[in-house]
């Protein structure tokens, strides 16, 4: 496929070259339409008689009595290049072998494809050619992506040739870890895909208390695969958590192409529970201002007999 001047404009009708009568003369096997002009742009079809299919591509996909076909060169599929929003060109094939007319309809999946004439009734020994642009979604992420080219006729057979698109365009590989938090049983956080290709990231956890390690869990490649600019909420399991330190969590994630991210935050986990006798308070007390001391001044201690929540606080 070459690129197209310009983006397609709505589709026109196709013009009709009606079958001769007399036996035509050999004739060199046509290429494809050059697209030169806004009316060439505008997706003309041509129906070839039958002494003209020896010139034709060996059809690559057949139902019913009829087939569809890249036009030229025996292609097996329909190849295209092209960075985001490049409009490409190419042309599709229908053959009519049988002894009636059939009456088809075409669609692209996959890729945006635009046709001369979505549908269209080719006469019974003829040829149909149909010219269709591409075109390269903007934002597209480098790499290669999948299609087909869909023909469907009245009585519901299919025949379908595959579409190849690679899409041009520096690879960026970069991920960024955010919203870290931790709760009572677990850690949660986000990663999101900044950059331009797929990535399956590995996460590496670590945490820190007043008294050494008590979290260590080396990479490991998770679950999940992000597209450009996608963003996953994910938790990691803490079940056997401190019941009583200040720790501090940091997450490490890496990709494929040098994608890498650190964050981290802290977590005091106290034992609060209720209390009746004057010596508990106090003790309880203590544990608290000794905890704290280093983010923000001691506060009061709880009134006896007040209930304080368990579990981490971030």
């Amino acid at each position: 496929m070459q690129p197209a001047a310009r983006a397609p404009g709505p589709p026109h009708s196709p013009r009709t070259v009606p079958e001769p009568r007399t036996v035509p003369a050999p004739i060199t096997p046509r290429t494809p339409h050059p697209f030169r002009t806004p009316l060439a742009l505008a997706l003309v079809t041509l129906l070839l008689p039958l002494a003209l299919l020896t010139a034709a591509p060996p059809a690559v996909a057949r139902s019913g009595g009829w087939s569809v076909a890249p036009l030229g060169a025996g292609r097996p599929a329909f190849y295209a290049e092209g960075a985001p929003g490049t409009v490409l060109r190419d042309t599709v094939s229908v053959t009519n072998r049988g002894r009636t007319p059939v009456t088809v309809r075409l669609r692209g999946t996959g890729v945006p494809t635009a046709f001369a004439r979505s549908g269209l009734r080719v006469p019974a020994r003829t040829r149909a050619e149909v010219p269709f642009t591409l075109t390269v979604p903007q934002g597209a992420a480098p790499g290669d992506r999948t299609g087909t080219i869909v023909v469907r006729d009245a009585h519901g057979r299919t025949a379908t040739v595959p579409v190849r698109l690679r899409v041009g365009g520096p690879a960026l590989a970069a991920l960024t870890v955010e919203h870290l938090a931790v709760h009572a049983d677990r850690i949660t956080y986000e990663l999101v895909n900044r950059g331009t290709t797929v990535l399956v990231p590995k996460l590496a956890v670590r945490a820190d208390g007043l008294f050494g390690r008590v979290l260590d869990r080396a990479p490991r490649t998770l679950p999940v695969r992000l597209a450009p600019g996608a963003r996953r909420t994910l938790s990691e399991p803490w079940p056997d958590r401190p019941v009583l330190d200040e720790v501090r969590v940091r997450l490490t994630v890496t990709a494929a192409g040098g994608a890498h991210d650190t964050a981290g935050t802290t977590a005091a986990y106290v034992p609060w529970v209720p209390v009746t006798g004057g010596a508990a308070a106090v003790a309880a007390v203590g544990t608290a201002v000794l905890l704290r001391h280093r983010r923000r001044p001691a506060q009061p201690g709880p009134r006896p007999g007040a209930v304080e929540p368990t579990g981490a606080v971030s």
